[in-house]
């Protein structure tokens, strides 16, 4: 499982901090960072462009790039790996009957959590791509019906380009977007955690909510608490968000306003609450939880987060009310069921598992009905397929995917006509 997916965080995976308690409340106090200091990071910005991006600097990027999310390790992307360099490379999958008309939108890095814009004209998502400047994810704006999606084609930034980023999403009206960042907390990618005998994800103390133009102008912080702050979307009427925080010491939903104001706490039960979607009519929520409930299941959830960490291998599905009365699981399939998405008819959820897999991996979607009958196998990819969104008309899918990628590590993006 851990060599082969992506590394994200609505959906799924996230960092590791090496920032402490106090550090981060003196950096959350330096409000200058915020104000002029967007003069200051879009300075950055442009020498750090300069050095690694000259498309970008020389004005090309605008014609030429994801509770919890699992990425490719760093440097390995055009690897083929553990025998998969000879699997049939293949864009749909005859079983995959729901999908029609399957396009591919990027062709290499990582690229995940793909979202729509209101009008379902444009995505926003994140991507680590050497070939684009981002040594970590960074934010990117796409418009998936353009004739100039190709091998060669580079996505707008939106990002400042410092940092870590993820879980991007339309504000209302389409002009501007939300996003986490870690820049605050310094221009470097954070480090990851290393690799040992467990499957973990980072939890980046130094994460905070922003919005910013579709220029990538930052325009205002939406969250200054100490701890993580992430894995924002937007209710449909564009009215309320839902985020995951660890403000009060465990990782719960909260909702806030648009303009930060407002905030609520959702859930409060023990375990990584996280990557949540508002349902079409904007009265339910559903999330992914790990929810650990042996005494010792509960140690290690503990001593994990006092680590800046969280197991993800466990995950299950619930849905609330948006102010968190009427919680019900709605899957114990075992094993990790993450990235959920509502169906358009509100009745039914597609979301990514695991759970037929006893070596972790092949991920693939499936739906179910919100009173937890009735799952349905939706692709049949032999590695991955993650983070689903319908338009909000309806008749498009947008998930991430490692089918199709020639036998390397590369995650991309996919596009198709949804059919009932």
């Amino acid at each position: 499982m851990k060599y082969t997916f992506l590394l994200l965080i609505c959906g799924g995976l996230v960092f590791w901090s090496c920032k402490s308690q106090k550090e981060t409340q003196d950096m959350l106090s330096e409000k200058s960072r915020i104000a002029t200091p967007i003069q200051k990071i879009d300075k950055a910005k442009d020498e750090r462009t300069a050095e690694t991006r000259p498309d970008e600097a020389n004005g090309a990027i605008g014609d030429t790039k994801g509770e919890g999310r699992p990425m490719s390790p760093k440097g390995e992307n055009k690897r083929p790996g553990h025998g998969m360099g000879d699997m049939p490379q293949v864009l749909h999958y005859p079983e995959e009957r729901h999908l029609k008309n399957v396009r591919q939108l990027t062709f290499g890095g990582d690229n995940a959590e793909a979202y729509w814009s209101f009008d379902d004209k444009h995505l926003v998502f994140q991507a680590r791509n050497d070939a684009w400047g981002s040594e970590c994810d960074q934010i990117y704006l796409l418009d998936p019906y353009s004739d100039k999606i190709s091998p060669s084609h580079q996505p707008q930034l939106l990002s400042t380009g410092l940092g870590r980023t993820t879980c991007s999403y339309f504000m209302p009206g389409d002009k501007s977007v939300i996003y986490a960042s870690t820049h605050l907390g310094g221009d470097a990618c954070p480090p990851e955690p290393p690799r040992g005998d467990k499957y973990v994800w980072p939890i980046y103390e130094s994460f905070d909510i922003f919005t910013a133009d579709l220029e990538g102008n930052l325009i205002t912080q939406l969250t200054d608490e100490p701890g993580y702050d992430a894995e924002a979307t937007l209710s449909p009427d564009g009215s309320l968000i839902v985020f995951t925080s660890i403000r009060t010491g465990d990782l719960e939903l909260y909702t806030m306003k648009p303009d930060g104001s407002d905030v609520k706490q959702v859930t409060y039960g023990l375990g990584y609450d996280g990557g949540a979607f508002f349902s079409p009519d904007g009265t339910k929520l559903i999330f992914r939880s790990s929810r650990p409930q042996t005494e010792a299941e509960k140690a290690e959830y503990k001593s994990l987060l006092a680590r800046g960490l969280v197991q993800p291998t466990k995950m299950e599905l619930y849905v609330c009310d948006v102010d968190g009365a009427n919680l019900k699981k709605i899957t114990d399939l075992g094993n990790a069921n993450w990235a959920p998405f509502f169906h358009p008819s509100g009745k039914k959820v597609i979301f990514s598992s695991n759970h037929k897999s006893k070596r972790g991996f092949p991920f693939n979607l499936f739906m179910i009905n919100v009173d937890g009958t009735g799952l349905e196998q939706i692709t049949f990819d032999k590695t991955f397929d993650s983070f689903p969104m319908f338009s909000y008309d309806g008749k498009k899918l947008v998930f991430a995917s490692n089918r199709n990628n020639g036998g390397t590590r590369d995650t991309n993006l996919f596009i198709a006509d949804w059919v009932e």
